[in-house]
């Protein structure tokens, strides 16, 4: 799998302790949704928020967990799993959410979404 480095700017989402852990929370950014996620460790991960499968701007609801060692997103809708590192879609072969670099700059959450 080719990862594309995005080139943007980093935008500021909203301050760490704000983000529960386990919970995702949804965000516009430059007119795309992203759904961000806080795991119990503390990291985070920003994928985008459009459900492939189902077509519906739903991932931010999604439940989180893990398969393996990898951290994980089940969509709410129809419960196939994502991996939050990659994106890639754990139960169907070939389908994925972009994922998003995200950042803390002193206590704020920042991610770029841009173009390749």
């Amino acid at each position: 799998m080719t990862v594309a480095t995005l080139t943007g700017t980093w935008t500021a989402i909203c301050a760490y302790d704000r983000l529960q852990a386990e919970r995702g929370v949804a965000a516009l950014v430059d007119g795309v949704q992203i759904a961000l996620f806080r795991t119990y460790d503390g990291e985070l991960f920003a994928i985008g928020n459009r459900d492939p499968i189902a077509g519906a701007q739903v991932m931010s609801r999604g439940i989180v967990g893990t398969r393996g060692d990898a951290p994980t997103v089940a969509s709410p809708l129809h419960k196939q799993v994502y991996d939050l590192r990659t994106g890639e879609c754990l139960d169907v072969p070939g389908v994925a959410v972009p994922t998003y670099p995200v950042r803390i700059s002193g206590d704020t959450v920042e991610v770029v979404v841009g173009t390749p």
